[in-house]
């Protein structure tokens, strides 16, 4: 049972059988409501603000204080009570689909801001001690002001660090900490980011433009470094202290979220959240375990296609062990993952009709964040701040880090994944900024998923070795369904959540290690993946039963990115929508 299907059901019911007069009057009562949330939005958020072009704000940054929140919830509950006043009868389709959605945005903000989650600031390997690394890679300089303005942000970082260790405080004090081994990965990058950090808060000074004179890019570039050294460096130790000194022996006993004061309810939330579903923890692990049993069936296919003689076992050891599958050199694994992300480029003219302007690039992540890191991640670009997205990968560990699975890596973070859905969703100027720029962890995550499965229609899988490498990464997926609820929910230790992963797929063990920590770290997250590449799976599928022969599969996946990232009940309601309306113009 689907809870938000049956609202956005009954608002489009009810604006059906409208005037058209009161439609007016709805709509424009909306987009007042619209509009003064996105104000809200805009002010709490200037990350996002900034990358659609708000110059202002590109020189601040996120108040990450608990005061903060409780103002944005202030705000909140006054807009939901705006928004509830605006009547349903009268809207049209996107409109009623706009209420519905905006109230779920609320809801769910409201909700995050009470259960707190800012109390623990502190992940796998990173936190908000990255932030600035964050920033400092994908923070363009194409003139002075913005010069300035990245100055701005560096003098506002020692602020953060505060307001962010004042939040881990308010966690040890309620019992709501990270356990020890997240803790202790997140010190080794701290530790590490003190010898990197000047040259990495530099690097938006490591190339301006011929416009800003050489002797006034040179003073720049010193009051960074001035910046750096009196204030952000002690920051950025003082929180390295109190890493080791007050949050590494408060850190929690258990890997569990639910091993914490309010545990459960803060598990359901984020996994109501992160799926966009009403899924129970005990009916993912379910549908997991049915996932590891189907795929696997289908990669003992691959092993026999290979012509491999031996087990299911055996078949991992070759794989992860023979060095025709592994790079010499991190130049190597990344010249073959441009090959790949090319190779792909060629083929998306096939699968969509609609692409977007702004394009990718590639590169390495950098040194001191790369052990704790994933195989490889993407950022999204910004073509107001002349920003491309980027396919981020990680070259330690060669020897983990197999050619078979490259293919399968760069469809999920580069295109048709992350980059295609992302960037569409940029471009689409006729929806309201708070929907253009919507994370729905289950669509952007499942559709990542869902565009590695699309491998297999651009003719990406070459061998019998890539496309069990594709079927290792969806394994990777449905084991993550078994191993969140597994920890989370029902109290698993590290070793119980590994064995899915060590048993059903080729990820090499640091990888499988590194994914462990990173569930641990952040609870819910990795089950949107599956839930979201099923449903838009099931959704094709659907599809191309009804139509036949008339069935588009490039319409079909435009029509899917054309309203952003919704959640799963708002995406089968449309592309259901969309289907009957195939039908009705072939007849």
């Amino acid at each position: 049972m689907i809870r938000a299907t049956a609202v956005c059901a009954a608002v489009l019911l009810a604006a059906a059988s409208t005037p058209a007069m009161s439609q007016q009057r709805g709509n424009r009562a909306l987009a007042t409501v619209i509009a003064a949330y996105e104000q809200t939005a805009r002010r709490y958020d200037p990350l996002t603000s900034a990358s659609e072009g708000d110059r202002a704000a590109l020189r601040v940054l996120p108040d990450a204080s608990r005061e903060s929140d409780m103002r944005q919830r202030a705000e909140l509950v006054t807009l939901k009570a705006r928004l509830e006043r605006v009547p349903t009868r009268g809207l049209n389709e996107e409109d009623a689909l706009n209420r519905a959605y905006l109230m779920r945005v609320i809801d769910q903000s409201i909700e995050g801001i009470d259960l707190d989650f800012g109390r623990a600031p502190i992940s796998n390997g990173d936190g908000y001690f990255t932030f600035g690394d964050y920033l400092a890679y994908t923070t363009p300089i194409q003139s002075a002001d913005d010069a300035e303005a990245w100055l701005s942000r560096l003098s506002a970082l020692p602020g953060m660090y505060r307001q962010s260790v004042a939040n881990a405080r308010r966690g040890i004090e309620t019992g709501y900490t990270q356990p020890r081994i997240t803790v202790e990965r997140a010190l080794t990058t701290a530790r590490a980011q003190v010898a990197t950090m000047e040259q990495t808060l530099l690097t938006p000074f490591a190339s301006m433009p011929d416009t800003i004179p050489a002797a006034q890019q040179e003073e720049f570039r010193n009051r960074a470094r001035t910046i750096i050294r009196d204030q952000i460096l002690p920051a950025h130790r003082e929180t390295v202290t109190f890493i080791e000194s007050e949050y590494l022996p408060a850190a929690r006993p258990g890997l569990g979220l639910r091993s914490v004061p309010g545990g459960e309810d803060l598990y359901r939330y984020l996994v109501r959240s992160y799926t966009t579903t009403d899924m129970t923890p005990e009916q993912i692990h379910e549908l997991g375990n049915q996932e590891v049993a189907r795929i696997r069936a289908l990669m003992e296919e691959e092993i026999r296609a290979s012509g491999f003689r031996g087990n299911f076992a055996a078949f991992q050891r070759f794989l992860r062990t023979d060095p025709q599958f592994y790079a010499r050199t991190p130049e190597e694994l990344v010249e073959h993952a441009s090959e790949v992300a090319k190779r792909a480029d060629g083929q998306l003219p096939r699968l969509f009709g609609t692409l977007p302007r702004l394009s990718y690039g590639i590169r390495v992540i950098p040194a001191e964040q790369a052990e704790g890191s994933t195989t490889a991640y993407y950022t999204q670009g910004s073509a107001q701040l002349g920003q491309s997205g980027t396919y981020w990968v990680n070259t330690t560990h060669l020897d983990q880090r197999p050619f078979y699975e490259l293919p399968a890596l760069t469809l999920h973070e580069a295109m048709p994944g992350h980059h295609l859905q992302i960037s569409r969703a940029q471009e689409l100027g006729e929806l309201p900024y708070f929907r253009r720029n919507a994370f729905e962890t289950a669509f952007v995550e499942g559709w990542g998923l869902y565009a590695e499965s699309l491998g297999e229609d651009m003719g990406m899988y070459r061998t019998p070795y890539e496309r069990f490498g594709r079927l290792s990464y969806e394994m990777w997926r449905a084991c993550r369904l078994v191993a969140d609820t597994g920890i989370h929910w029902m109290g698993w230790d590290i070793e119980q959540a590994r064995r899915c992963f060590a048993e059903n797929t080729a990820l090499s063990p640091h990888n499988i290690q590194t994914e462990l920590e990173r569930y641990i770290a952040t609870p819910g997250q990795a089950l949107a993946y599956k839930i979201g590449e099923l449903t838009m799976k099931r959704l094709r599928r659907e599809a191309t039963e009804a139509l036949g022969d008339r069935f588009d599969i490039r319409a079909f996946h435009d029509e899917l990115l054309s309203a952003g990232a919704v959640p799963m009940d708002v995406l089968e309601a449309r592309m259901r929508r969309w289907v009957a309306r195939q039908q009705e113009a072939a007849h």
